[in-house]
């Protein structure tokens, strides 16, 4: 059987598998070893032989193959094996063809416990269909092996994915690169960022599908400003779907059956952008408000037909945005309460050069004031209303400073702190509840003399001793005279 004379070559020059071969010692049976990484994988036996130096002869057919098991296999098939060309999976999709994947297999091999006793022939190797179903993990593709005493190293990889934020200082201007936290202002506009990288063995699927699977928290509302991107170029081919949950939270499905059709190949980059606005529902403090996407993807070259994909899922990946508040209690001079002020809390935005009024919460005694949603940046306090017999206050000027992970898998707000640039006050900060607290103090005015008081009593004993300071001068002037 001249043929697979060329055919093991041409099994070893698959790109799909690196085969250790050691000469066998012995003409009968052969060991086959598989890595230890979890997998279990499947033997089928296509065709059986005696095999010398590499070469199988007297080929018959295996108890998987196509044909009677233990019948000659006829010369034709044998030399359409040798003259397989071209890709690793056109080579396959002429070997597959003589392999009945749906018989039992001749046996399974798991790493650590090598399989033994194996007649010389011709295997096909595969994962266990539907172990990896939903798993962060991938199918190996289809090895076909001419069995000497073989390890296996099958090559099988899988994307990852990330999801970033930016977060813009509006009193500065400033504007970070895209990281895992930010902090803004209720009615922002948060931009967000999803990156796939896709595995570096796309070419080996038929297909190759891809879907974000992004949740965004009860206290953003998405934008629906959708953009994809495909090694940096925009495409249309992406369906973006979003869906507001029961609990308020929004899943956000961006998806595509078959990147390869937009032109995604190996290791690809497929990146999403899109802004959500900070509203009422945003979580103050250290709990912020988190959103996650995750990255279901094709994990099985052997099964990646349209419509037939199995697919697995990445881990999910976090980010963090955070929101403050202020709050101002109005005491008098002694620290008690002081009722009748009203306060008027503006924020300095660079970009307009003007200072834009934030609304206050007032307590029903109306001396605490709360101003919720806060980013950091520059803010002037003013009171618009003095109570009755105190004086009014200047303008306070402040500024708040927020520290946050921007770059952690969890990330976590770490400081928060308050400090005036005009005025005397200081902040008390929490960083659990998002809150700076200060106490602003109201003087009383002076109290000027009342008529008929002492006051005027002074000026008539002063009036009295001055008159008769007079009469005794002129009393002494007559005698004298």
């Amino acid at each position: 059987m001249k043929y697979f004379k060329k055919i093991a070559s041409l099994v070893l020059a698959l790109a799909l598998a690196l085969v250790l071969a050691v000469p066998a010692m012995a003409a009968n049976t052969y060991t086959i070893t598989a890595p230890n990484n979890g997998h279990t994988y499947e033997v089928y036996q296509i065709f059986t032989g005696d095999l010398y130096n590499g070469v199988l002869s007297n080929v018959k057919w295996g108890q998987n193959g196509t044909g009677t098991t233990g019948a000659a296999v006829p010369d034709s098939i044998l030399e359409e094996l040798e003259k397989a060309t071209g890709t690793d999976t056109e080579k396959l999709a002429v070997i597959t063809k003589y392999v009945n994947l749906s018989s039992t297999p001749y046996n399974t091999v798991v790493g650590g416990t090598p399989l033994t006793g194996v007649p010389a022939g011709y295997y096909l190797i595969k994962d266990v269909d539907g172990a990896l179903a939903g798993e962060n993990d991938s199918y190996t593709t289809y090895i076909v092996e001419v069995v000497d005493d073989v390890t296996i190293a099958p090559k099988s990889d899988v994307p990852e994915v990330e999801k970033k934020v930016k977060d813009t200082n509006d009193s500065t201007g400033d504007t970070s690169g895209w990281q895992d936290s930010a902090d803004y202002d209720i009615g922002d506009s948060v931009p967000f960022q999803l990156t796939a990288t896709l595995a570096d063995n796309v070419s080996a699927y038929t297909t190759y599908k891809v879907v974000f699977h992004d949740t965004l928290s009860k206290g953003l509302t998405y934008n629906n400003d959708a953009k994809v991107y495909i090694d940096g170029k925009e495409t249309s081919g992406f369906t973006v779907t979003a869906t507001v949950n029961a609990d308020g939270t929004t899943t956000l499905t961006v998806s595509c059956d078959d990147v390869k059709a937009l032109g995604a190949g190996n290791s690809s980059v497929i990146t999403v952008e899109y802004t959500a606005t900070l509203d009422d529902d945003a979580v103050l403090g250290s709990a912020g408000n988190p959103n996650e996407v995750y990255l279901e993807y094709s994990n099985n070259p052997n099964k990646s037909e349209a419509g037939n994909n199995e697919t697995g899922n990445t881990p999910t990946d976090k980010v963090i945005v955070f929101t403050y508040k202020v709050i101002v209690n109005k005491v008098d001079g002694e620290g008690a309460p002081l009722t009748g002020a009203e306060f008027t809390l503006e924020k300095y935005n660079k970009e307009t050069g003007e200072w834009e009024a934030i609304t206050a919460v007032k307590n029903d005694e109306g001396t605490t004031f709360t101003f919720s949603g806060l980013d950091d940046g520059k803010y002037r306090l003013t009171e618009t209303k003095t109570p009755a017999g105190y004086n009014s206050i200047a303008p306070i000027e402040f500024t708040i400073t927020a520290e946050h992970d921007v770059l952690a898998d969890d990330p976590a707000l770490t400081s928060l702190s308050g400090n005036a640039t005009t005025g005397e006050i200081t902040f008390t900060s929490s960083t659990a509840e998002g809150s700076l607290s200060t106490n602003v103090v109201n003087k009383a005015g002076s109290t000027l003399p009342e008529t008929g008081g002492i006051g005027t009593t002074i000026f008539y004993v002063l009036g009295a001793v001055l008159v008769v300071g007079a009469g005794v001068v002129l009393v002494t002037k007559k005698r004298m005279g």
